[in-house]
């Protein structure tokens, strides 16, 4: 089945709901539509996007997620599908009453994947991990050492090639990129997530009275340097300051669609996902002691 991620940016269009699929209607375009279920993440940034109720419905139906965006393009909120497995209420109830001592081993697989993952993404880069290959073979259960943030500290400047440049959310330079594109991974992660009888909200690491997704934050943190990755590209031909245009929108999207490695398979993030949160259902039942996470072919 093909799985697409659509971005409604660049001008008015109403959303409705035809015969199982979504209809795009714009004013100065050719109408187009598409089934719902092929439809993974719905992104809305133009003030003039219309639509009716049955598009939000059929969307989390689907399987989809909803993705809002405000005037800078920015996404500030998500709508994730509610039902998602037939054995959603036992693994609700697994999940919430999974011990500390699993959940310190499922962060540690975590955290130590994703520092991997920067470590390859550098060698690929700049001729050299930065040191980041030791120190993932120095994480421990929980992270009690807190090397994930020894190794974000080598690993931004590295990145880009910038001593000075730190993550910082709300700075006007390649950040912005950085975070719509992870805003796109964390919904399909989170879709990923719904679909496998889990509740979004509740961790293994991540813990915030006022986040509903702390799952999607902890389980998207392997497969973030496919977003750094497409950044560094898109700086080849451009500016950090210049905008979050479509262009740019779209080479970020378009990116999150490649392919990842996982056990000598080529498979896509949707899928890889996918397989990750059933992992993480199945650990919380103790049918697993481990994640499937994908090498990210880089």
């Amino acid at each position: 089945m093909t799985e697409r991620m659509i971005d409604l940016s660049e001008g008015p269009a109403r959303l409705r709901v035809e015969n199982a699929l979504l209809v795009v209607e714009r004013e100065e375009a050719a109408r187009f539509t598409v089934p719902l279920d092929e439809v993974t993440v719905l992104v809305v940034s133009h003030p003039v996007v219309t639509f009716t109720q049955a598009v939000l419905a059929g969307l989390a139906e689907a399987g989809g997620a909803f993705v809002a965006c405000d005037a800078r393009h920015m996404p500030v909120g998500m709508m994730l599908p509610l039902h998602g497995h037939h054995t959603q209420a036992e693994r609700f109830a697994a999940q919430a009453a999974a011990s500390l001592p699993l959940k310190k081993r499922l962060w540690q697989q975590v955290v130590k994947a994703k520092i991997r993952a920067q470590g390859h993404l550098l060698e690929r880069l700049r001729a050299g991990d930065h040191g980041l290959l030791r120190l993932a073979r120095q994480v421990r259960s929980g992270d009690t050492q807190n090397v994930e943030a020894r190794a974000s500290q080598r690993y931004w400047p590295a990145l880009f090639d910038d001593p000075r440049f730190a993550r910082n959310r709300d700075a006007d330079d390649q950040n912005r990129h950085l975070n719509y594109g992870y805003a796109v991974l964390r919904a399909i992660v989170g879709r990923a997530i719904c679909a496998s009888g889990l509740h979004p909200s509740l961790g293994i690491h991540h813990h915030n009275r006022y986040d509903a997704f702390c799952l999607a934050d902890d389980l998207m943190e392997p497969f973030r340097p496919l977003v750094d990755q497409a950044v560094v590209d898109w700086l080849k031909k451009h500016e950090p300051s210049e905008p979050l245009d479509r262009q740019a929108r779209g080479f970020l999207l378009e990116a999150l669609t490649g392919r990842l490695s996982l056990e000598a398979e080529q498979r896509t993030l949707f899928d890889v996902a996918a397989r990750a949160a059933a992992s993480l259902a199945a650990a919380f039942e103790g049918k697993r002691k481990g994640l499937r996470l994908a090498e990210l072919s880089l």
